[in-house]
């Protein structure tokens, strides 16, 4: 298995897994994806054994061995079983699955470390890197983005870990204060907590701006563990399949997928697991007010928004107007046209803020090929869909996973009958959400006894302005390495 970037020319000559790993965005500025995507469908019986008889951890190395063949394969099974099981995530099954009735369905994704889904990839991630780096005898410095989780989960999977150093952006005041407590509190001198002026959008810049500076990247070794790394994504493809496993009882049994999104990370694992051919019909997008990918799937316009647009919400970790992941998708919207994807992403998005593929061929048979679809949610809606879950089946959802069972429900309300089952995907705990909870419910959620007393520990965290230069200067003297 070889690896492309989504702006090359070529569609061979690809690198192996192994060099991709630590490398996060490719030279050229797009994204890692395989040459073509193994195909499941044909296995699928023996997959529902694999977890009958190995649990999730077998299913995720019987999924991985498609896409990693760089690592010897009872290493690579070691991995897994270390990052997947039950003492990490609390629950045999490591991803079950509840049903709510009427046709839709609940799939926990949140109960590892940091309570939020982010945990599922990341715990293999964290795995990778420390292999990977002991087996190469070098040191990686991760660089990344967080709107909320994606920076607790990566500095809980790479905490303690020997050869990593994590500087981790986020925007400031824009997390709700548990998400804010879970990763400053961190006491760790090799992680970093940066709070930058702006939006999330503003701070994935900044890591994209170091990372496109090849010559910096190369000298500080610099990686990354935001969705743009492909293993973190492919890591998500496992729980897509775990699901299906835990929701049908026949090998052509179809289902749906609601997937809260802003990154399009989440979703795009849904979109590999499809293509490799998973019986998925349909992907549904959720958004919060921050609409960008609903716009362009029901548009064809995909219009970025700056940081004054970028709305302030009770699902602060979808807060986001630039979605790195959609570029893997594009891609292949395009038939894998590597100019066409750089011309649209490298140069016409930078230069007008936006590309129209509205009168496109690829866009009108897009839901055909794809199976994509996508509404978005309000505060009023994720306040009303969290009081009704409550109410009707006494589960306590987060306001992300609120804007989901919206979403999901009003496609299943327009919908031709004999609609699969809508498999809704959790993203975090109630904990981290709780003035919302509060105000739906009018309690407060449980805090689970492993953040009990979170809020009372020192904060670390730096304060930066949102500007490259200086945060190339705080990598410098935290790695001891001149420019």
């Amino acid at each position: 298995m070889r690896y492309v970037s989504t702006r090359s020319t070529s569609p061979t000559g690809g690198r192996p897994f192994c060099e991709i790993l630590l490398e996060g965005l490719a030279p050229d500025g797009g994204l890692y994806l395989p040459e073509s995507y193994p195909q499941i469908g044909g296995r699928l019986p023996q997959l529902r054994r694999i977890w009958a008889d190995e649990g999730y951890a077998g299913l995720g190395f019987a999924i991985l061995s498609d896409f990693i063949d760089d690592i010897p394969a009872e290493d690579l099974r070691g991995i897994c079983q270390r990052a997947w099981n039950e003492d990490v995530f609390g629950t045999p099954e490591v991803a079950p699955v509840e049903e709510l009735g009427n046709g839709l369905w609940l799939c926990h994704l949140s109960n590892g470390p940091t309570a939020a889904f982010k945990d599922m990839a990341m715990q293999l991630l964290g795995q990778l890197f420390e292999y990977e780096l002991t087996r190469q005898g070098r040191e990686l410095n991760i660089l990344g983005a967080t709107s909320g989780d994606t920076g607790s989960a990566a500095e809980y999977a790479m905490r303690g870990r020997q050869h990593v150093r994590v500087f981790m952006l986020t925007p400031k005041g824009r997390m709700t204060p548990f998400q804010q407590a879970q990763m400053f509190s961190i006491e760790d001198p090799s992680i970093v907590n940066i709070a930058v002026e702006g939006v999330f959008d503003d701070c994935q810049d900044l890591v994209k701006a170091v990372s496109n500076d090849l010559g910096f990247k190369a000298k500080h070794s610099i990686g990354a563990v935001n969705s743009i790394n492909w293993a973190r994504l492919v890591a998500q493809v496992v729980y897509y399949v775990a699901a299906w496993v835990q929701t049908t009882t026949q090998d052509d049994q179809e289902v749906s997928f609601c997937v809260p999104s802003g990154n399009f990370g989440n979703i795009c694992a849904g979109h590999v697991a499809r293509q490799m051919g998973l019986p998925i019909r349909t992907l549904l997008l959720a958004t919060n007010e921050n609409n960008v990918l609903d716009e362009f799937f029901r548009t064809g316009v995909y219009r970025v928004r700056s940081s004054a647009e970028t709305h302030e919400t009770s699902s602060p970790s979808m807060d986001i107007s630039k979605a790195s992941n959609f570029e893997r998708f594009i891609f292949d919207l395009l038939g894998r046209d590597g100019a066409r994807t750089a011309e649209l992403f490298g140069r016409e998005l930078p230069r007008k803020g936006f590309f129209d593929l509205s009168g496109s061929s690829e866009f009108s048979s897009l839901q055909e090929r794809f199976g994509f679809s996508s509404g978005s949610s309000t505060h009023a809606d994720r306040v009303s869909t969290i009081k009704q879950v409550w109410d009707d089946h006494g589960v306590m959802i987060d306001p992300h996973t609120a804007d989901g069972v919206k979403v999901a429900k009003d496609h299943l309300a327009t919908s031709q009958p004999a609609q699969p089952p809508m498999i809704v995907l959790e993203t975090a705990l109630p904990v981290k959400f709780a003035a919302t909870i509060q105000e739906a419910l009018g309690r407060e959620p449980e805090t689970p006894a492993a953040f009990a007393h979170l809020d009372l520990l020192p904060r670390h965290v730096i304060d930066l302005p949102r500007d490259v230069e200086a945060l190339k200067a705080l990598i410098e003297e935290r790695t001891g390495l001149p420019q």
